[in-house]
Parts: structure tokens; C-alpha cells; sequence
């Protein structure tokens, strides 16, 4: 009786994990579902010129794109298999780009980057979303995992230009008005550039972007690749 209670009390962490992370990927889905639909009456609306696209989406992008930090927390304490440095560059990056960028200058959410990023960010979160939670709940729809594993070719480079472009955009503000930096000379001796850390964020895309797209090939490969042998 005693080894049964034992192995039932070990057990339950594995399924109160299960089933957080099962609310946690649903309530993301939902969410972005719901950005998605703003985003979409935003420019049916005859008055769509009268409200920016950031204007309309601001709080629900600040909510969800910050609630995916959670998601370092899953992969370092391995509640999931994800890569913790890979995880962590797609989603600072895109928390940088938010709270770096569209929230505190006006020449972020002007860019012509905004609209293609939140609607890639929007159809990739959905789906990634919906898989995961499908996986969790031992259901893989084919065709729900073939969408997580093919428009990623065509999501990711959109959602990448569109940060890249939010970023140069803010930028050339932060080198005109020199936000958030500190100039010498100063009583505590120190220098900072915000202008050259967005740069310097812009840069390293270059070595990081490829990684995590051939990860996703190689995914495609191993998932897809497998499906299709089982059909046979």
C-alpha cells in the first residue's frame, strides 16, 4: 500500500506539470487567435487611417509576446525538451522588439515592419500553440503538424524582416534623441549607447536567425519524414 502511495505522490508533479502546460499553450493560442482577429478588423475598418495598428493591438502584443518569457523557465527547468539558448534568443528578441522598440519610440510602430511581424508572429504562435497542446493531450492532427513544420519557411523570414525593420526604424530615433543613454562625463563614470545596443541586437540576428531556421528544417525532416513512412 505504501510503495502504491508512494509511486501515486510521484506521479502527480508529472501531471500537474502536464496539465499547466497544456493551459498555459491554450490560453497563448487563444490569445494570439484574438490579436489576429484585431488585427484583421483593423484594416476591413473603413476608418483605418483615423487608428494606428499599434494603437489597436498594443496591450493584447505586451500581454502575450512578454507571457512567452515563461518559456525560458520551461526549457531551463526542463518541463520541456526545447533548446534553453535557442529558446531564449526567439523570445528576448521579440520581447526587445516590443519593449525596446514599439513601446517607447514612435518611429517603431510606424514601420512598415509591424504589420508583417504581428502577422507572422500571430499564424506561427497560433499554430506552435495548438501543437503543442494537441501533443500534450496525445492528439497530432496531420494536418496541424504539417503546418507547424512547412509555413515556418514563409513565417519566419517575414516575422524576422518585420523586427529587423521595426528595429532600423527606431534606431535612427534613438541616434537623434539619444533615449535611454548616458553620455559622459558623469559621477558614476559610465557610457552607455542604447542606439549601438540596437544594433548590436540587429546584428546578431545574423548568427542566430540560421540556426534556429535550419533547426526547424531539420525538424521538418526527422517529424514530416517520419509521418510519411508510417503512411506508407
Amino acid at each position: 500500500m505504501a510503495s502504491k502511495a508512494n509511486k501515486k505522490r510521484g506521479a502527480e508533479p508529472g501531471k500537474l506539470v502536464n496539465g499547466y502546460l497544456i493551459l498555459y499553450n491554450l490560453v497563448q493560442a487563444i490569445g494570439w487567435s484574438y490579436l489576429l482577429l484585431i488585427i484583421a478588423k483593423h484594416y476591413q475598418s473603413p476608418e483605418v487611417g483615423s487608428t494606428s495598428l499599434w494603437g489597436s493591438v498594443k496591450y493584447i502584443v505586451l500581454i502575450f509576446q512578454n507571457a512567452a518569457v515563461l518559456e525560458i523557465l520551461h526549457a531551463a527547468l526542463g518541463m520541456v525538451s526545447s533548446s534553453v539558448v535557442l529558446t531564449t534568443f526567439q523570445v528576448l528578441s521579440r520581447v526587445m522588439v516590443v519593449c525596446g522598440v514599439l513601446l517607447p519610440t514612435p518611429t517603431g510602430p510606424a514601420s512598415p515592419g509591424l504589420p508583417l511581424a504581428l502577422v507572422a508572429w500571430s499564424v506561427t504562435e497560433i499554430i506552435r500553440y495548438l501543437y503543442y497542446a494537441c501533443n500534450l493531450l496525445g492528439m497530432q492532427p496531420y494536418l496541424l503538424v504539417w503546418c507547424r513544420y512547412s509555413l515556418f519557411m514563409v513565417l519566419y523570414p517575414v516575422g524576422v524582416t518585420g523586427e529587423l525593420l521595426c528595429l532600423y526604424a527606431a534606431q535612427a530615433h534613438v541616434s537623434r534623441t539619444k533615449m535611454w543613454s548616458v553620455e559622459m562625463p558623469n559621477r558614476l563614470n559610465f557610457t552607455f549607447s542604447y542606439h549601438y545596443l540596437l544594433l548590436f541586437v540587429m546584428f546578431l540576428y545574423i548568427p542566430l536567425f540560421p540556426q534556429l531556421y535550419l533547426h526547424m528544417f531539420a525538424q521538418r525532416r526527422k517529424i514530416l519524414g517520419s509521418s510519411s513512412k508510417k503512411a506508407q
